[in-house]
């Protein structure tokens, strides 16, 4: 039995989201771009995940395929493509192959949020020693917000530099127990992520974990 527990379609990749999914930490096969749409798939047991590739990638060749990734528990798979409508499609192949739809996934659930106001310097240094995105400088409003699944981070990250487009994403983490969001700019700019995050967020029709 294969659970879905994440189907996560992005439309419109934002430019600073769609490089860091193109990172090769990310795209470990072909790199989105901006403006492109994505289609990101969590199912658990992890080897399900190679099933539903299978799925897409016959129904639709030149799919361009960005992660196919299995961690300890999860398997996640990243589709994405400028044409909506051929993704859209794809993706209902890829659910009816598991006898899944996507309110089968979980509902997302807010862990915690803050809005740290004039960054120190030393808090700057100890974070970009462990950052996958920009680098952060001292000064700015931090925002860091959690939640799990941690793929939502994705769609949520997104979003929040749609809403707040001179902001500056220092890490998403969408990997493991849960997602985490660094943004950083100006309190007003963080304040207009947090409400894009919470928005997106609270949409998301999902099943009760």
């Amino acid at each position: 039995m294969t659970e879905l527990r994440v189907y996560l379609p992005i439309q419109k990749l934002q430019p600073q989201f769609a490089a860091y999914l193109a990172t090769p930490l990310r795209a470990r096969g072909y790199p989105p771009y901006e403006g492109q749409n994505s289609l990101i798939i969590e199912v658990s047991p992890a080897l399900a995940i190679h099933r539903l590739a299978d799925l897409a990638l016959k129904e639709s060749p030149d799919i361009e395929l960005g992660i196919l990734f299995t961690e300890r528990q999860f398997g996640l798979l990243e589709l994405h493509s400028d044409n909506l409508e051929k993704l859209q499609t794809l993706g209902k192949v890829v659910l009816d192959g598991i006898n899944a739809k996507p309110s089968d996934q979980l509902t997302p659930k807010i862990l915690f949020y803050d809005i740290i106001e004039n960054l120190s310097d030393q808090h700057s240094i100890i974070l970009n020693r462990s950052r996958d995105a920009s680098i952060l400088v001292p000064g700015v409003s931090l925002l860091i917000f959690e939640m799990e699944p941690a793929l939502f981070a994705c769609v949520a990250a997104n979003e929040a530099e749609r809403a707040a487009p001179n902001a500056v994403i220092n890490d998403v983490q969408m990997m493991g127990a849960s997602g985490r969001i660094f943004m950083s700019g100006t309190t007003e700019e963080m304040q207009k992520a947090c409400e894009a995050i919470k928005k997106t967020l609270l949409k998301v029709k999902g099943r009760a974990r």
